[in-house]
């Protein structure tokens, strides 16, 4: 690709996978780039628990369907031979990432979260106490319920009905709500996509005294069956479903299960379910455990749990209701901090990117909040009500519903967009809230005097914090720095934020003018964790970025995040290939994930991967490696003599060799920024980057063998 030229070609297609990372629950890391492009790694300790990198790009010896394919207009016959048709589960196997989001460890660990989600539908139908789940030494994992056990009788189709569910794509006993009237699967597909994406599979169900048995390689069944049923292996007492699964090398990058992930996921299903046992096993060679996990208390112990260090204003407040089939679930409790948690669950799946249901009671709860503030006096009658972000300051809450006919955007479910969730909890929080205040005036009291005091400090700051967010689209910022792109379409622009004025003005040179800006930046930024509101927006390089973003931050401050108002969509991180460069990196996350989030679970922000070595051999091709691995294999499969050149940081490149390296989207590696999982990103972020010492000092000694050392 000419330099001149915008890299998103016509008709490309990119398929994302990702990789295991270092520390803690949160990391996997994947690459975004060409053919060409070579794995990196980050070096930082403290950077790798907080985020999900996840991307695209073409690796040696990572099977074609997980690789970038440029499609182009070919000059050979489009007719109906063209026109193909993938039986069966190839779907599936063709293209993951449309049902599992990914083939990296996010998308692997999602699994088991199918098989798991299925057993806890069967307790939800008030059939299932107990769920057991098992990392097998071999690398497989085991999940057993004590549910019904799938049906195995003859289907119509004319084989038994549990080969139907485990082969046939939107199959399954959920679509009708006679069987289950609410559940976390409405599409038919989380069994058999486990079954597609798995080495082999192997199946016992314990149903009607019997035990019936089938098992599957990549999907195909391998037990044949008698008379169209499953064969029989013996007698039980039992009843339930124990599926046995080894995920696919030629899928996924590596098929090692995140062990601290799991956990998390399962003891937040054991909050919401407070009548399940969970059983957690990891049978696995240097990390044998067994954890139980069962929480009678529910969505109270879970809200204690989130808050636990914390000073909280009053005890958890619980209410539940159902409101036209729909049941609504609420847990709240306010803390003397100034932040806000909201965690939306619907039929037991977390709502990563919230949707309707929280809408309702955001909704509800402010226009409660300024009603009641109005009616004690609190709120005069000339004065303005708060904001939402105000009622908000200091809350932790969960909201939980089970819905018989959810509507979510995707597989993955991390959107609920049903309508009538925000009519349900609308009215129940609406309503049982209301008699709770009512009746602990003080506890209201005290809500209310955290909205004053968020309100307070919002006014305090708004007039300076409007002037400096009040800046003409598309101009130079406040101390000129900023080399703004040409072009005004946002979803061709990329700004990179770079690390030193020595490699900004090597990428100023360097970049294409039509669609990539340059902001270089001067060493670290504050640390917004521990920071002051009147601090972060005093400080200078965080104004400059707001200011180029143009997108506004946070909300209530007088100047709203708005996605729609985004001047680049791609926000790039370029920093050095080391251990300060990390560094700066996790303090621009902390910012961002902080007052931008949806930068993040949108897909805007990504991570620059420079390499961090050059070799020059005397015969043949000069090639860039991006860690010492690489190195070494460079070492052991070049023969002959070749020159070394370590690049210690951005500024000792060349333009050209800038260009070749971190700024060509045809050539370049990139990692894209997400969060796995919400509560615990907000929790590790507090714990890594805020001021109590001696979690992180636990932390640190916890996962020391982990770091890489770059030394």
């Amino acid at each position: 690709m000419a330099k001149g030229q915008d890299e998103a070609a016509p008709g490309e297609v990119r398929e994302s996978w990702g990789g295991a990372g270092t520390a803690a629950r949160l990391l996997s890391t994947g690459q975004i780039g060409s053919k060409e492009s070579k794995v990196s790694s980050i070096n930082c300790l403290l950077f790798a628990p907080l985020f999900v990198y996840n991307g695209n790009m073409r690796l040696p010896g990572i099977a074609e369907g997980n690789q970038i394919r440029r499609c182009t207009m070919a000059k050979t016959q489009y007719n109906a031979d063209s026109i193909t048709v993938l039986e069966g589960l190839e779907a599936v196997r063709k293209r993951p990432g449309m049902y599992i989001g990914g083939v990296g460890t996010k998308g692997l660990n999602h699994l088991i979260y199918e098989i798991v989600d299925n057993a806890v539908d069967e307790h939800l139908a008030g059939y299932c106490d107990s769920v057991q789940v098992i990392l097998e030494a071999d690398g497989s994992c085991t999940v057993k319920d004590s549910g019904r056990g799938i049906p195995v009788e003859m289907h119509k189709k004319g084989v038994s009905a549990a080969r139907i569910v485990f082969s046939t794509l939107h199959a399954g006993g959920k679509f009708d709500n006679e069987a289950y009237k609410t559940s976390g699967g409405l599409h038919g597909v989380g069994s058999s996509v486990v079954n597609a994406l798995s080495a082999h599979m192997d199946i016992r169900i314990y149903r009607g005294g019997q035990i019936h048995h089938d098992a599957y390689e990549r999907g195909l069944p391998v037990v044949e069956l008698k008379n169209g049923l499953l064969p029989v292996l013996g007698k039980t007492k039992q009843t339930g479903t124990e599926i046995n699964f080894l995920p696919d090398g030629e899928i996924f990058e590596r098929t090692r299960f995140k062990a601290d992930w799991l956990k998390s996921r399962l003891h937040e299903t054991a909050y919401l379910n407070p009548g399940l046992t969970i059983s957690y096993e990891n049978r696995r060679q240097g990390e044998e455990e067994t954890v139980l996990f069962h929480e009678p208390e529910g969505l109270v112990a879970y809200v204690r749990e989130i808050n636990s260090g914390k000073n909280a204003i009053h005890d958890p407040i619980y209410v539940k209701d159902k409101q036209e089939g729909i049941e609504v679930e609420l847990a709240i409790q306010f803390v003397d901090t100034f932040e806000e948690n909201i965690l939306g669950f619907c039929n037991n799946i977390f709502t990563q990117e919230g949707g309707t249901h929280l809408v309702g009671f955001k909704t509800r709860f402010t226009q409660m909040i300024n009603s009641y503030a109005r009616e004690l006096g609190i709120l005069k009658e000339k004065e303005p009500n708060f904001t939402g972000a105000d009622t908000r300051n200091g809350m932790t809450a969960i909201v939980a519903v089970k819905h018989p006919d959810p509507i979510f955007e995707g597989q993955t479910k991390t959107k609920l967009a049903s309508a009538d969730a925000t009519k349900a909890v609308f009215a129940v929080s609406g309503d049982l809230l209301q008699h709770y205040f009512d009746r602990n005036v003080e506890v209201l009291k005290g809500i209310i005097a955290c909205a004053e005091k968020s309100a307070k400090i919002r006014k305090a700051e708004e007039k300076a914090r409007t002037n400096m967010l009040t800046k003409s689209k598309f101009s130079f910022d406040s101390n000129g720095k900023l080399a703004n792109c040409e072009s005004r379409d946002a979803e061709k622009c990329e700004i990179f934020i770079v690390e030193g004025d020595s490699a900004g003005g090597s990428a100023k040179t360097a970049r294409n003018r039509m669609y990539q800006a340059i902001l270089p930046i001067r060493g670290k930024i504050l640390n917004v964790e521990k920071a002051s509101m009147d601090k972060v927006l005093a400080n200078a390089e965080i104004k400059t970025m707001i200011n180029a973003f143009g997108c506004g931050f946070s909300e209530g401050y007088g100047n709203d995040f708005d996605l729609a108002k985004l001047r680049y969509h791609k926000i790039i991180l370029m920093t050095d290939a080391d251990v300060d460069g990390s560094h700066i990196d996790t303090l621009l996350l902390t910012f961002l994930y902080r007052f931008m989030p949806d930068l993040i679970y949108n897909g805007h922000v990504f991570i620059a991967m420079p390499p961090l070595y050059k070799v020059i051999p005397s015969r043949g091709q000069e090639q860039y490696l991006y860690d010492d691995k690489e190195l070494e294999r460079y070492r052991k499969s070049h023969k002959g003599e070749f020159r070394l050149q370590r690049y210690k940081g951005l500024g000792e490149m060349d333009p050209e060799q800038l260009w070749e390296t971190t700024l060509d989207p045809e050539r370049r590696v990139l990692k894209r920024v997400e969060i796995e999982d919400a509560r615990l990103a907000s929790e590790v972020t507090e714990m890594l980057m805020g001021s109590e010492v001696s979690p992180r000092r636990k932390f640190i000694h916890d996962h020391a063998d982990e770091a890489e050392i770059d030394a």
